[in-house]
């Protein structure tokens, strides 16, 4: 399933609520959710390290976030650099 945008919108609105401006703008300024398979959500950040760093702070987040706008149950978050986006 894909996130449309107003979900992805809708997600990253919620997490910069509990990130701050700061983190939100060093870490998920461009970031995107992208696509749901079972319980796996998709979603890609700028780079490498940023993607890296946003799975292992905010993963927990993101999926508690994710299952209440997406109203489906998300147990993992998989954060890739844009360069691996479909």
């Amino acid at each position: 399933m894909r996130v449309d945008p107003v979900q992805d919108q809708a997600i990253a609105a919620r997490m910069a609520l509990i990130v701050g401006a700061a983190t939100f703008d060093r870490l998920f300024a461009g970031a995107r959710y992208a696509e749901v398979e079972g319980d796996l959500l998709f979603a890609f950040a700028r780079d490498e390290a940023t993607a890296a760093e946003i799975e292992e702070r905010f993963a927990l987040h993101i999926s508690i976030i994710a299952t209440t706008i997406l109203k489906r149950d998300i147990g993992i978050v998989l954060v890739l650099p844009n360069e691996l986006a479909r």
